[in-house]
């Protein structure tokens, strides 16, 4: 009898086919997605070569992550991670997954605790709204030497900010389950902190994300920032900046396109100077950044 290994397809031709089926139900990277699920079922990091011979087990378990593909389950949920900046970062339902704009958020941040590193200084951190952990760990490996403090009300977020850390050798960062509309939230560190960074739940009501994976896996409480304008949560993030922030302290937060104007007028109002915005890649207005009072000497 012939075996029938001569019919399976190959992997090229398998990810040829789940390509097509994740294009079919509108995935918008489906050729790089397809990869990316091969390479988890075979239990590699990346997907270097096409000529494996895939297995009737690698076929079944690549199938049944493409079908949840198929059906908009986050690529990063099915694999258990996402790349930012530097890091492999350890995702999981119930946690906001980071995105590639955030980045620039934490750049703003690593850029400035550098400055001070260089000045001598060992700069205090704080980022608020921490999810995942990747704008804190990235100011602790970036700018080592920096003392960092991350916050989430989130339990499951602190939980994972925890492991995310431990897994990159971070150490010494400080971890905190708390609401950011707390006045006595981080008391010990009020008027001490030289950076206050924050990606907070900004989008409006009636703004619900499009992408299903994003509105549909996403948390609801890492998404919506409260209020008609979605700005209730940036709003008590602003007010917490400024009292943890010394003066001359930067200040910088992630906020929805077109709340631009709104978050410099929360800014400007509760006393903070040199307000502007700074745009990720694609060119979008994306972070907020001003400083307190003084601006820093040396």
């Amino acid at each position: 009898m012939i075996s029938d290994v001569t019919d399976r397809p190959n992997l090229a031709e398998l990810l040829a086919g789940a390509a097509q089926l994740l294009a079919d139900a509108g995935v918008p990277s489906p050729a790089h997605d397809a990869r990316a699920l091969a390479a988890h079922a075979l239990g590699l990091e990346r997907l270097p070569i096409l000529d494996v011979e895939p297995d009737a087990d690698f076929t079944a378990r690549f199938a049944e992550l493409v079908e949840r593909r198929r059906h908009r389950e986050p690529l990063q949920h099915l694999v258990g991670s996402t790349g930012f900046r530097y890091l492999t970062l350890a995702v999981e339902p119930g946690v906001f997954v980071p995105r590639p704009e955030t980045e620039v958020v934490a750049q703003v941040a690593v850029d400035e605790a550098n400055r001070l590193l260089a000045e001598g200084r060992s700069p205090i951190v704080v980022d608020l709204c921490c999810g995942a952990g990747g704008i804190a760990i990235s100011v602790a490996v970036e700018a080592v030497g920096s003392l960092v403090t991350a916050v989430d009300l989130s339990p499951a977020a602190v939980a994972l900010t925890r492991r995310n850390a431990l897994s990159t050798g971070v150490g010494a960062l400080r971890l905190e389950q708390g609401d950011v509309r707390e006045p006595e939230l981080l008391a010990d560190l009020d008027g001490t902190v030289d950076v206050v960074v924050s990606n907070p739940p900004y989008i409006p009501p009636d703004a619900v994300p499009v992408e299903p994976e994003v509105r549909d896996h996403d948390p609801d409480l890492a998404l919506y920032g409260g209020g008609l304008d979605g700005l209730e949560t940036p709003r008590a993030v602003i007010a917490a900046a400024h009292r943890l922030l010394k003066p001359g302290g930067l200040f910088v937060m992630e906020h929805a396109e077109v709340q631009q104007a709104a978050t410099q007028a929360a800014a400007t109002q509760a006393g903070f100077t040199d307000v502007h915005t700074v745009e990720d890649l694609s060119g979008r207005p994306r972070a907020l950044v001003a400083r307190l009072g003084a601006t820093p000497t040396g």
